[in-house]
């Protein structure tokens, strides 16, 4: 039989305790995040255990302040998702004055902001609910605006990105290129084309690295550099750079056609390769030249390279054309002017030379 007198020492034990190692507070804690954990299921559809991540982050004891943010958003068109969405990436949000969020609508609408654009914004980028108006949206509102034409082609921008808009990075990164004299023009394409350069770790390090390539910071071509260079992770920059060494390139050959044209190094390192060979195999032409023409390492090999390179060999071939004309002319200009002045202008050689060209382009 159990002894019952000797178990009451023992129980009376264990809730000593357990109330020893809880402090009171903590019961009045557990408490709120049980009610959070609650309303974010009941209310926003959270499951379980996200609800419980969530309350681990910002809980609350009543949810009277809650439910003033849920139904502040609701009458501004937010969604059920759209609210669930927030309140994952910015709990606090909950605790938050909707008198506080409504002067942000109101500036947005004001540069033309519709109200997708607003709910986008909010909901990519949530932390723009809780930034000062007046100390931070706009003054950075009015920093960046300077390099667009227009309100409309700005917040056409924070669509397109808007988890950068109000980042303290891109607001440093495009104050360190103005003082470093990058023109307007420049900071534009970047923060149209490619935000995510502006927001690099090393990007100081990327700008001084364009300098010393003697890049002019004054031209677009100072950003598109930027770009490539942010664009090609450093394991596959070296290994291009291997290929074009292959081919005899030196470190000053490789920085004269970056500096014609940034973008040659987004090629992939077999498409290098394969213009080289055609190149240098096909044609018999000096691979150092290609620095001088770097455009054609973007060109389709398929559609352009290669059908007026075999017409180009027939020609030196025959004897029509001197090895020492324009090399890269017959690759730039259009196709009606290729063929006019490559084709058409051999009429004994006319039959021949079409169909070199439509053959090599997989034409029938």
């Amino acid at each position: 039989m159990f002894n019952l007198h000797r178990q009451k020492p023992l129980i009376y034990v264990n809730l000593k305790v357990l109330f020893r190692r809880t402090p009171p507070h903590m019961f009045c804690t557990s408490q709120s995040h049980s009610l959070t954990v609650s309303y974010l299921i009941d209310n926003l559809g959270f499951t379980p255990q996200s609800a419980l991540n969530t309350s681990k982050r910002y809980s609350f004891k009543t949810p009277h302040k809650a439910d003033l943010v849920i139904a502040f958003f609701k009458t501004h068109g937010f969604s059920h998702s759209h609210i669930a969405a927030i309140v994952a990436k910015l709990p606090k949000i909950l605790s938050s004055n909707p008198q506080m969020i409504m002067p942000k609508f109101q500036f947005l609408a004001s540069k033309g902001a519709s109200t997708d654009d607003i709910i986008l914004l909010a909901t990519r980028n949530p932390k723009f609910l809780q930034s000062s108006l007046k100390n931070n949206i706009i003054p950075t509102y009015g920093m960046l605006r300077t390099y667009f034409q227009s309100d409309e082609k700005m917040l056409r921008c924070i669509a397109s990105f808007p988890v950068s808009f109000m980042e303290a990075r891109l607001v440093n990164s495009v104050k360190m290129l103005a003082d470093a004299g990058v023109s307007d023009s420049a900071i534009g394409y970047l923060l149209r084309t490619r935000v995510s350069v502006l927001l690099s770790a090393n990007f100081r390090e990327q700008v001084d690295e364009i300098k010393e390539l003697g890049i002019d910071p004054s031209t677009v071509k100072f950003a598109i550099a930027l770009r490539a260079k942010k664009t090609v992770p450093k394991s596959l920059w070296d290994a291009k750079v291997d290929v074009l060494k292959s081919w005899g390139w030196s470190k000053e050959t490789m920085s004269e056609a970056f500096r014609r044209n940034p973008l040659c190094m987004l090629s992939s390192k077999d498409k290098i390769n394969e213009v080289m060979k055609l190149w240098v195999n096909q044609l018999g032409w000096d691979p150092l030249a290609l620095a001088k023409f770097p455009w054609l390492f973007g060109y389709s090999l398929e559609r352009k390279l290669i059908p007026r390179a075999f017409v180009l060999q027939y020609l030196l071939s025959r004897g029509l054309r001197n090895k020492n004309d324009e090399l890269s002319n017959p690759f730039f200009i259009s196709e009606e002017l290729f063929v006019k002045r490559f084709v058409e202008c051999f009429p004994e050689e006319r039959s021949q030379l079409l169909k070199i060209y439509h053959e090599k382009k997989g034409c029938s």
